[in-house]
């Protein structure tokens, strides 16, 4: 029973950690993009790629988490 239950805490966690490495993966398409547009002088245009590419990054993650919650 005590195995079972440490299973459970950890597949908890994992999928509680999930908001925040979609999260996360925004936050950075969007510094990342931000910066560029700095350096390049192109104000708006990196910055909606690297949300892009962020939005995209989340969205893998949550997939990934899927099939591998799938698999419990």
């Amino acid at each position: 029973m005590k195995k079972e239950t440490g299973q459970t805490v950890r597949e908890l966690a994992y999928f509680a950690s999930l908001g925040i490495s979609v999260a996360l993966s925004i936050v950075i398409g969007m510094a990342a993009g931000f910066w560029l547009d700095r350096a390049f002088d192109t104000q708006p245009v990196l910055l909606l790629i690297g949300l892009g590419v962020g939005i995209a990054a989340g969205f893998s993650n949550i997939i990934r988490a899927g099939k591998k919650g799938s698999k419990y």
